[in-house]
């Protein structure tokens, strides 16, 4: 059981270096494909937007194939790209390659969600799954730190053809070592070893009918926008905008920017529990306990860093990695709205309606921030300036709104679905009952 999931969390760890290995090298593939900002952008932009649209795909391969050949067949896609990327010299290539991490990475981390359901007891799950995001994002600090350096002592054919090398052998061994489910067991079911309660795991989705009675209830709305406003700026920030922002916008050294993104990692791996704790607590006050202060707290940070005079002190900067590092765990919030309020049988429709407005956010915010660069004539790293960069990450804040906005909303209605308010009675009818309204002396019905 653990040497199982030991194996499927390695994979997810290295997932995750995939999914972010342009973070600490965004300059250097700039140069390399002679790319403006706005191209630099659809690398990541492309690469998000693959991740999203193969969710419920993975999710129909799970149901038929079981989790060890997918995870498998996403670290091959994986090192293919990477392969590809090691050779490309020109932004199409470029792109394809990112296509193809992009599906690979979507099939890893619904596997091994799959492999906990299956051969932990499911009392343990939800545990199990915190506990794998958590570990999973260490893969952050390995594109950070160890692939930038070996990209600078050697070359970039070599940087990114280990990460291909490294993504066959795990394909390997978790095609010897990974198995869909424990012996004995002849379907993927969930056991709850303090009650005997056994219930068949599924992903499948009506896709018919699911997701317009997924969106029709509030509270997947409220998942959405949820999951759409939190972790966005943390996502622009580690997969491709934070290292130039850092050393060419305000001066740091590699080293030190590379420790400020590291920081990024650590602060939403320590902020991922306390969040989760408060979540349970608090279930009626997530939103406004939780979802909108990140929301406002990465928003006030990122103002006051874009308003310094001159480049910002170093303990801003890492005031700034724990203010975008809360948005990660925050955005889980938004799995337990869905969870909590759609039946099991289109939970994982809902999961991913949920999971797409992070992602959809992310590359957005990517997209803008380039777009923005390019307007100002800042689009490639010779011409890289703060000015510019303060300007481009202003792009963040209508995204912010827009979330807000739609978060409030959402709550609302999703209170008055479930009982908690009363929906509003029109203006009319609140009116009479309030009497009639003297204006002028004069009493108007």
């Amino acid at each position: 059981m653990w040497l199982v999931w030991s194996v499927g969390i390695a994979g997810y760890v290295l997932s995750v270096t995939n999914r972010t290995s342009l973070s600490a090298v965004g300059t250097d593939a700039a140069v390399r494909f002679d790319a403006d900002a706005s191209t630099l952008s659809m690398f990541a932009v492309i690469q998000l937007f693959v991740y999203g649209a193969m969710q419920i795909p993975v999710g129909l391969l799970l149901d038929r194939f079981g989790a060890r050949p997918i995870i498998a067949a996403g670290m091959v896609l994986m090192a293919l790209g990477q392969l590809v990327m090691a050779f490309a010299s020109d932004v199409g290539i470029g792109i394809v390659a990112r296509v193809l991490i992009g599906a690979g990475d979507a099939a890893v981390f619904p596997s091994v969600v799959r492999l906990i359901a299956t051969w932990f007891p499911s009392q343990r799950n939800p545990i199990m799954v915190q506990l794998t995001g958590i570990i999973g994002q260490t893969g952050q600090i390995v594109s950070i730190l160890p692939l930038a350096a070996l990209l600078h002592a050697t070359t970039w054919s070599i940087a990114f053809g280990s990460l291909a090398g490294l993504g066959m052998i795990f394909a390997v061994l978790i095609f010897l070592i990974v198995r869909n489910r424990p012996p004995g067991r002849v379907a993927d079911i969930a056991v709850d070893t303090q009650t005997g309660a056994i219930q068949v795991v599924t992903s499948a989705a009506d896709l018919r009918q699911g997701f317009r009675q997924s969106w029709a209830h509030p509270a997947t709305r409220l998942a959405f926008w949820s999951h759409f406003a939190t972790p966005f700026a943390g996502t622009a920030f580690v997969m491709l905008w934070g290292f130039p922002f850092l050393t060419a916008g305000e001066g740091l050294a590699p080293a030190t920017a590379s420790l400020v993104i590291t920081s990024f990692v650590v602060f939403g791996i320590i902020a991922g529990p306390v969040i989760g704790a408060l979540s349970s607590r608090h279930p009626m006050r997530r939103s406004t306990m939780l979802v909108l202060p990140t929301v406002a707290f990465q928003a006030v940070v990122w103002l006051v860093v874009i308003l310094w005079p001159g480049e910002a002190p170093l303990w801003l900067l890492f005031v700034l990695a724990f203010a975008l590092g809360t948005g990660g765990p925050a955005s889980m919030i938004a799995f337990d709205h869905a969870r909590t309020y759609n039946p099991s049988h289109r939970l994982s429709t809902a999961t991913g309606i949920v999971n797409g407005g992070g992602f959809f956010a992310g590359l957005l915010a990517i997209l803008f921030i380039g777009i923005a660069m390019d307007l100002q004539g800042a689009g490639t790293p010779s011409t890289y300036t703060l000015e510019a960069f303060r300007f481009a990450f202003l792009t963040q804040f209508p995204l912010w709104a827009l979330g807000i906005t739609f978060i409030v909303i959402e709550r609302r209605k999703t209170h008055i679905h479930i009982g908690l308010r009363e929906p509003r009675a029109p203006r009319r009818a609140r009116r009479t009952r309030r009497g009639p309204r003297r204006r002028g002396g004069s009493e108007e019905a």
